[in-house]
């Protein structure tokens, strides 16, 4: 089949090499325009942008998919289907009803579970013990389209959202093929999502990110693991804010009852009490600077018995 692919961010890559490598024609790829980023605010392209044009392949990136030139465009190129990872934008039903097949979407959760945005960072703060990837027919609602094809993964103790999506996104990638392959062959068939089950995951903003020291550690771990890499989570301290990467539950075989956020800095860890069991902090960064271990940051702090993070 014409493919036209459309996506953005470095977790749909794998999903282009593999239909760049399947028997299917990948003849143009969408994405998101040009994006300022980094400290310098440099102007430059997305990770699927780049990817396609050291691939020789044409890219649009239209500001809106509503766009004139855009729709000219995409109806000239005449894709069978449209397989779409993680573009960022919505796409509305003129341009869906384009290709024969439709937008064959790659979603990173169970659907109907974890509609939206963010539904790895959303399942690990939950504490799902499973998620996984699914393929849908792009229709108007928020992830509501029938579904092709789905896959399982096992949610690992110490995951990070990074961790999953990434192993999300290579088995994903295969699944797409797949459902591409079966689309053109006639022998996949869209379900329509069953009316339970039903949850959003809307995007994660910095202050979701926020530790609240007065909640049970395991609740901390998740949400910890699940803003890993981004949008990072964090705490305060003297009025600063402080970036923590993932750390463990200490659990009560510690044997120290430290009160929510009171800090208890040793020469080699550091615990920090919750309303359950202390945690031991693993990376912590200060605004602006580098990880480092958060017994080397206690070191040159020195927190005093009174002062608490979070305070």
């Amino acid at each position: 089949m014409r493919l036209v692919f459309a996506g953005t961010p470095e977790v749909a890559l794998p999903s282009l090499d593999a239909l760049v490598a399947s028997r299917h024609d990948v003849v143009a790829v969408v994405s998101r325009p040009d994006a300022r980023v980094g400290r310098g605010r440099t102007l430059s392209p997305s990770p699927v942008k780049a990817r396609a044009e050291e691939l020789g392949i044409e890219v649009l990136t239209p500001g809106r998919p509503s766009e004139p030139d855009f729709i000219a465009r995409l109806t000239e190129l005449a894709p069978d289907a449209c397989p779409v990872v993680a573009y960022g934008a919505l796409i509305p039903q003129a341009v869906l009803d384009i290709p024969a097949h439709g937008w064959v979407n790659l979603h990173f959760s169970l659907l109907p579970a974890w509609r939206g945005a963010a539904p790895v960072q959303r399942a690990l703060i939950a504490g799902d013990e499973f998620t996984g990837a699914s393929t849908f027919r792009l229709e108007a609602g928020l992830d509501t389209g029938p579904v092709f094809g789905i896959l399982t993964d096992r949610i690992q103790p110490r995951d990070t959202s990074g961790d999953l999506l990434g192993r999300l996104a290579e088995a994903g990638a295969s699944l797409l093929v797949h459902t591409l392959d079966g689309i053109e062959d006639g022998t996949v068939e869209a379900v329509e999502q069953p009316g339970e089950g039903i949850s959003h995951a809307p995007k994660l903003e910095v202050t979701d990110a926020e530790i609240d020291w007065r909640t049970p550690a395991l609740a901390i771990d998740r949400l910890v693991r699940g803003c890993t890499p981004a949008p990072g989570a964090w705490t305060t301290f003297r009025g600063q804010r402080l970036g923590l990467g993932p750390l463990e539950v200490a659990g009560d075989s510690v044997g120290i009852d430290l009160a929510p956020g009171q800090v208890l800095a040793g020469k080699r860890e550091v615990l920090v009490g919750t309303v359950s069991a202390p945690v031991r902090l693993g990376e912590v960064r200060h605004q602006g600077k580098k990880p480092m271990p958060a017994a080397d940051w206690a070191r040159g702090v020195r927190p005093a018995d009174d002062e608490r993070l979070g305070a």
